[in-house]
C-alpha cells in the first residue's frame, strides 16, 4: 500500500503534523534534556558526574541497537494508537525519573523511553508524509523534524535553564505532564491513517542487502559524526575560546538553536528538489561554519554570522538525512527511517569521542577544523553514494 493512499483534509493534516511535531519535541527532549540536568542530578543522587553521564550513553546505545527491529515489528500497527501508546510510555517514564532515588531506578526510567523513541521517530515522519500527500510530503516531514531539531538543539540549554528554575525532578515532571497532554491531543484530533502492510522482519530486512540504502546509512553516520564532533563541545568553545561568561552560555546555546531552526525550513524546501544534493549543500555550509568560528571568535558580528551559518546547516541536515535515507530504500520506509536514527546515534557517539580526543591531543582551538574535515569526508562520499542509486532514481538525483 502506498504511504500516500490516505485522503485527509488539508486542515486535519496541518493540525496533525503540528501535534506530531510538538510530540517529537517532547520525545527527543527527553533524550537531550538530561545533559543540562547532570550536575544537579549527580549531587542529589550522590553519584559522580561520569557515572551520571552513563545515562546518556545508555539511552543512545539503546536507541541504536533496538530501534530497527522494534520499528519493523510495530510499524504496521495503527499509527494513531501507536503514537498514543508511545506518549503514554514517555509520560510514565518521565514520572518514574522524577521520583527516582537511585541511579539504577533512573536507568530503568531512561531505557524504557529509549526503546520507544526510534519507533516514533521512524514512523512519525512517514505518517506526516502520508497525511500531507505526495506534493507536500517533504515539507510535512521537515515540519515534524522542526520538533526533533528544536529538541536536539535546544534540549541542552533548556535542561540548564529548567533545572535552575524547577530542579531536575521538576523538569521530568514537566515532560511527563506535557507528554500526557499530547497523547490526548493525538487521540482527539488526529485522523486514522491507512495502515502499512504487515511485512515480517526478514522481508523488511532485505533493505539491508541494498547497496544504495546501506551507503546512505553510512553517509548518515559520517554526517552526524561531523556534526557532533564540534556541537557536543559547543558550550566549551563558547566559554574557553569566545570568552562567553559561564552564566550566559545557556542563552548562547539557545540562540544557536533558534537561529538554526531557519535551516529546518530551508532544508524542507531543498528536500523537495533533491535529498542528495541538499546533503552536499548543507555539508559544505557546515564545514565553512565550523572552520570559521574559532578564527573569528573575537570579531563580534563575523563570529555570530559564522555561528549562525553553522547552526543553519547543522539543523537542516536532520530532516535532509532522514528523507535521504528513507527515499533510498525500495520498501519498509519506517524501518529505513529508524535505521537512520540508529546511524545518527552512532554518529553522535563517534563525534563525542573524536571531539574529546581532539581537545585532549590538539586543543579546543582545533575542534572546528577536525569536525570540518569529517564534513568534507562526508561531502566526498556524496557522489559515490549517488552512483549506487538504481537508474530510476539517478535522474532526479534522489
Amino acid at each position: 500500500m502506498s504511504v500516500y493512499e490516505s485522503v485527509v483534509s488539508q486542515r486535519d493534516a496541518v493540525l496533525s503534523v503540528a501535534i506530531l511535531a510538538f510530540s517529537a519535541f517532547l520525545i527527543v527532549t527527553t533524550e537531550f534534556l538530561i545533559v543540562g540536568l547532570l550536575p544537579a542530578l549527580a549531587r542529589d543522587l550522590d553519584i559522580s558526574i561520569s557515572m551520571a553521564g552513563q545515562l546518556i550513553t545508555l539511552f543512545a546505545f539503546t536507541v541504536m541497537i533496538f530501534g530497527p527491529p522494534l520499528t519493523a515489528v510495530l510499524s504496521h500497527l495503527d499509527r494513531k494508537k501507536l503514537f498514543v501508546a508511545i506518549l503514554l510510555i514517555f509520560a510514565a517514564s518521565n514520572a518514574l525519573a522524577a521520583v527516582s532515588n537511585s541511579f539504577w531506578l533512573l536507568a530503568v526510567a531512561r531505557i524504557v523511553p529509549a526503546l520507544a523513541l526510534p519507533v516514533f521517530w521512524g514512523t512519525a515522519s512517514e505518517t506526516a508524509g502520508q497525511l500531507a500527500g505526495p506534493e507536500r510530503a517533504g515539507q510535512a516531514i521537515a515540519n515534524v523534524y522542526l520538533g526533533i531539531s528544536a529538541a536536539m538543539l535546544l534540549g541542552i540549554p533548556l535542561g540548564t535553564l529548567v533545572s535552575n528554575a524547577l530542579g531536575w525532578r521538576g523538569a521530568f515532571w514537566l515532560l511527563a505532564g506535557l507528554s500526557m497532554i499530547m497523547a490526548l491531543a493525538i487521540l482527539t484530533f488526529m485522523p486514522t491513517v491507512s495502515r502499512t502492510a504487515k511485512v515480517d522482519f526478514l522481508q523488511q530486512a532485505k533493505i539491508f542487502k541494498e547497496p544504495y540504502f546501506l551507503s546512505n546509512v553510512l553517509l548518515s553516520i559520517v554526517v552526524f559524526s561531523a556534526m557532533f564532533t564540534a556541537y557536543t563541545y559547543l558550550a566549551d568553545i563558547l566559554e574557553r575560546v569566545a570568552g562567553v561568561h559561564p552564566e550566559n552560555v545557556g542563552w548562547w546555546l539557545m540562540a544557536f538553536g533558534a537561529v538554526g531552526l531557519i535551516g529546518n525550513w530551508i532544508g524542507g524546501k531543498a528536500l523537495d528538489v533533491s535529498p542528495i544534493k541538499a546533503s552536499a549543500l548543507f555539508l559544505l555550509l557546515l564545514a565553512i561554519g565550523m572552520t570559521t568560528v574559532v578564527p573569528f571568535a573575537h570579531t563580534g558580528l563575523i563570529f555570530c554570522a559564522a555561528l549562525g551559518l553553522w547552526g543553519i546547516a547543522n539543523t537542516a541536515l536532520y530532516p535532509v538525512s532522514q528523507v535521504r535515507v528513507m527515499s533510498s530504500a525500495s520498501h519498509s520506509k519506517a524501518l529505513a527511517g529508524t535505521t537512520n536514527v540508529s546511524a545518527a546515534n552512532a554518529g553522535i557517539g563517534i563525534g563525542a569521542i573524536v571531539g574529546g580526543m581532539t581537545i585532549a591531543n590538539l586543543g579546543i582551538e582545533y575542534l572546528g577544523y577536525a569536525a570540518a574535515a569529517i564534513a568534507v569526508l562526508a561531502l566526498m562520499l556524496v557522489p559515490l553514494v549517488h552512483k549506487l542509486a538504481p537508474r530510476r532514481r539517478q535522474a532526479p538525483a534522489t
